[in-house]
């Protein structure tokens, strides 16, 4: 059974319609990447997926449960929301690392406040916590930044960091919204490098990137969009090397 379900799946905004009728099925392990160029719906997808935007239509599945049906709103409660999110971990360009945390209370902050919430926060489950945070930054290579503020970690440091923070909440699935396009060349390799041990770990990843020759190597399916539209969906050798649509032809001769 396909861990992910995605099923005719539409968003629009006013009258402009981002995505346009959207199905595809993601096995656990594995790794999609979503290609395109700007504007196509690559981000709103991972932001529907997240639960950060509703679709007007569709709905969303993981292991066989459904998450999200637009044709039963009533079932869409804040409360419901927030624990639908929790099947899924999203990595923004951006980091987003709270200013005034180390590296350690970052990753471990959403795991203590739920712990706290759920009225399960003893010594020894925030001492479990801890210990898992400081295992993620040391999986991430950054164990001896965990004191450090994201002021004193460079820009893949702390992309590293949003990483393990998304880890930490156990997720089904780790999204990435172009993780290193906030990045310099240089710091760009050591994020690729983490992402690329999660799939060889099995990780299930959806992957938006810009990187081609990173989704070709790390991707086991390639999703092509274009104006909202799956375009392109398979293995890369299929949809890199040999694209049976115009529009990925143009679109690879321009960015590859």
């Amino acid at each position: 059974m396909a861990i992910l379900e995605v099923q005719n799946l539409s968003k629009w905004f006013g009258s402009s319609e981002v995505l346009q009728d959207i199905s595809f099925t993601l096995e656990k392990g594995r790794t999609l990447a979503v290609i395109g160029a700007s504007g196509s719906g690559k981000t709103t997808l991972l932001r529907c997926l997240n639960f950060l935007e509703r679709p007007n239509e569709g709905r969303i599945l993981v292991r066989g449960e459904v998450l999200f049906d637009a044709d039963e709103r009533s079932r869409h409660n804040e409360q419901g929301i927030r624990e639908k999110r929790l099947h899924f971990g999203l990595v923004f360009q951006s980091f987003n690392l709270f200013p005034q945390y180390t590296a350690l209370q970052n990753v471990t902050l959403a795991r203590r406040l739920m712990a706290k919430t759920r009225g399960e926060a003893s010594r020894e489950v925030l001492e479990g916590i801890r210990d898992q945070g400081l295992a993620l930054l040391a999986q991430i290579g950054l164990e001896d930044k965990r004191d450090h503020y994201p002021h004193q970690l460079s820009g893949g440091q702390q992309q590293r960091v949003a990483i393990a923070r998304a880890l930490a909440m156990g997720p089904d699935i780790l999204c990435f919204d172009e993780p290193t396009s906030a990045l310099d060349p240089e710091l760009t390799g050591e994020v690729l490098r983490v992402i690329r041990g999660l799939a060889d770990g099995h990780t299930t990843m959806i992957i938006v990137t810009h990187e081609m020759e990173f989704a070709r190597g790390v991707a086991d399916e390639i999703m092509f969009m274009d104006e909202g539209v799956i375009i392109e969906y398979g293995p890369p050798a299929t949809t890199l090397d040999n694209p049976s649509s115009e529009r990925m032809r143009r679109f690879l001769e321009r960015y590859c």
